[in-house]
């Protein structure tokens, strides 16, 4: 029989225990939604945010959601894309994962639209990343799913959404995350048509090139004012032009007559008087 001193005995606990906090520490590659227990604090991950790796949110990493409705209408399908941006650098500590997200919507539906996203065990209302998803092959950190407005006006809906930029070594050092939640009302007489983009963060977002061109299309009347001006000035300097024209070779002949006729009269008078 073997005999365990107290301090190996200590060890041994120690080494259990870590065991069994490893899966709270580590990472969630095949999804996390709903409520979670961290150092035995409960908690909702898309309000608490990814604790598990990091004890606070950071805004270098941005979160962004497009095809956000400004008013949603009773029964209507939205086509949303999450993207996460910043934060480590993918890969940067391995090819593990790349990044993941939780989130939850207190109206709706919440459908995946590929193998990428799933419903977190059934439920509707909270979506996740798949092990695909949230894999290093993801390397644009982008998802798409759907929203399903509910059947009929319920009022105000609001969206929780807890994002996560890991740097793939398998482990919480390191990474970083942050967390996006926003309302949106039912439509209107006077709510605003049209989608929107909706973000958090101050992440190294690359804004697209500006562009020097204008459509033509697009200036309407400002750009029919302006032809209108540069016409109208157009046909005062043509008309001041071929009024000068006129005095210099319309009129020059008739006037040379009048002053010859004019000198010959002269003459004539100084003949009469010899």
């Amino acid at each position: 029989m073997v005999h365990l001193s107290g301090a190996r005995l200590a060890r041994a606990g120690l080494l259990v225990l870590m065991v069994l906090l490893l899966p709270v520490s580590m990472a969630w590659p095949g999804g996390i939604a709903g409520e979670v227990d961290y150092n035995g604090e409960v908690s909702e991950v898309t309000m608490a945010g990814c604790l598990c790796h990091a004890e606070a949110s950071s805004d270098d990493v941005t979160i962004l959601l497009d095809g956000v409705p400004y008013a949603y209408t009773p029964g209507e399908t939205y086509s949303l894309t999450l993207q996460i941006v910043g934060g480590p650098e993918r890969g940067a500590g391995g090819t593990s994962q790349s990044a993941g997200f939780s989130m939850r919507t207190t109206l709706g539906q919440l459908i995946p639209a590929d193998g990428n996203t799933q419903n977190w065990e059934g439920d509707a209302t909270r979506l996740t990343h798949t092990s695909a998803g949230s894999a290093y092959s993801n390397s644009d950190r982008l998802w798409s799913f759907d929203w399903t407005a509910p059947a009929t006006d319920e009022g105000l809906t609001r969206f929780y959404i807890a994002g996560n930029s890991v740097n793939g070594d398998g482990n919480p050092t390191g990474d970083q995350w942050n967390r996006l939640n926003f309302p949106i009302h039912p439509e209107s007489e006077t709510s605003r048509e049209g989608t929107r983009m909706v973000f958090v963060g101050t992440g190294d977002v690359s804004p697209p090139e500006t562009e020097h061109e204008t459509d033509l299309h697009e200036m309407g009347a400002k750009l029919r004012a302006h032809w209108l001006g540069l016409l109208g000035f157009a046909a005062v300097l043509i008309t001041l032009l071929f009024c000068g024209l006129m005095l210099r070779y319309g009129f020059s002949a008739s006037y040379k007559g009048r002053s010859n006729l004019l000198r010959l009269r002269i003459k004539t008078l100084k003949r009469g008087d010899q």
